[in-house]
């Protein structure tokens, strides 16, 4: 072997022992890279990560798709819920704000499966969910994939009180809607949703005649959570049926000129001989207050009175007196709402 070529061969030694030194580092880098990214994003408490980045964002469609998001109709059945429940809600116009989302904890557990805790705020309020997930096996032969052992979507079942509307984030809902066929009108009404969680939902009604406060409910648990929506009656109900009970003792009551108005709650009795006919007049209107009983709004019987003007001579001796006096009664009602909107009252 002449000098050149052994020089020649030192310098192709020296390129491959390069080469494999680079190509160690590149493949050292490569597995540390793998390894990072299943520690990151690629790991169980990434994967729930994406799941609260999607709600964050709004993007809903993005967060249903994620592996196990969606309940199987095996665990709507373990909380004895139907398979056909209504996905009304979950749509990015009623997500609450969730915002400072943070990872808490990652625990694996014996099984290979994860504890996942995440901290973050739902409109601004500080809150935390946990989240189980499990392993999937690899995709790409390399990264971890995972998906939700228990689905995070929860149930919401709502209970109208006095009424079947109900508005949740700014959204009017008619819970009968997803009423049983042929199922009788009822005074109360209650329907359960399919809705993300974590998120906050307010739950309120307001109508030309019920109101109920808002009620805000942090959801941050999958499962069937329980939440009742209470309207009762407003200022223009009250006033409404107010004005028809006066509107009644005005025309129907005091126009009459006997001594006991037929069909009314007052009269006076009077053993002596009436000289004219009697006058009523009401001096104080029963004020009305109502309450939601079995299956209408009650008042009950309510203290008024009324005022009589009657010439009154004595069959002892003859004298005549103007009886000129208030005479207390009670009166209480009964009002349901037909489905025009009119009140129907039924005194009582």
């Amino acid at each position: 072997m002449t000098h050149a070529d052994e020089k020649q061969r030192t310098a192709l030694l020296r390129a491959i022992l390069a080469f494999c030194v680079v190509a160690a580092v590149l493949v050292a880098a490569l597995f540390a890279t793998i390894g990072a990214l299943n520690k990151g994003i690629y790991s169980a408490g990434g994967f729930v990560g994406q799941y609260l980045d999607a709600l964050a964002r709004a993007d809903t469609e993005g967060a249903l798709a994620l592996d196990g998001v969606q309940p199987t109709e095996a665990q709507l059945d373990a909380a004895g819920l139907p398979s056909d429940l209504p996905t009304t809600l979950l749509r990015a116009s009623v997500l609450g704000d969730l915002t400072d989302i943070s990872l808490a904890s990652d625990v694996e557990t014996e099984s290979g499966s994860h504890t996942v805790v995440y901290d973050f705020k739902l409109d601004g309020r500080t809150s935390s969910m946990q989240f189980s997930v499990e392993p999937t096996g690899k995709f790409g032969g390399v990264f971890d994939s995972w998906r939700f052992a228990t689905s995070p979507i929860a149930a919401l079942a709502v209970s109208v009180q006095h009424e079947s509307t109900f508005t949740v984030n700014g959204l009017t809902l008619d819970t009968r809607a997803h009423a049983v066929a042929d199922a009788p009108a009822s005074f109360n009404n209650a329907a359960t949703y399919l809705a993300f969680a974590p998120s906050v939902y307010t739950f309120q009604h307001d109508s030309a005649l019920l109101t109920a406060p808002p009620v805000a409910l942090a959801v941050t648990q999958p499962g069937v959570t329980e939440v009742s929506v209470e309207a009762v009656p407003n200022e223009a109900f009250t006033q409404q049926v107010q004005d028809e009970l006066n509107k009644f003792l005005d025309t129907e009551c005091v126009a009459q000129t006997v001594l006991q108005p037929t069909g009314c709650r007052f009269g006076m009795d009077i053993n002596n001989r009436v000289l004219n006919a009697p006058t009523w007049t009401i001096a104080e209107y029963p004020v009305v207050a109502l309450t939601p009983g079995e299956v209408d709004f009650e008042m009950p019987d309510t203290a008024g009175q009324a005022h009589i003007n009657v010439k009154v001579q004595s069959l002892f001796d003859g004298s005549i007196v103007t009886r000129d006096e208030d005479v207390p009664f009670t009166m209480g009602l009964s009002v349901t709402i037909q489905p025009s909107g009119a009140l129907a009252i039924q005194l009582h």
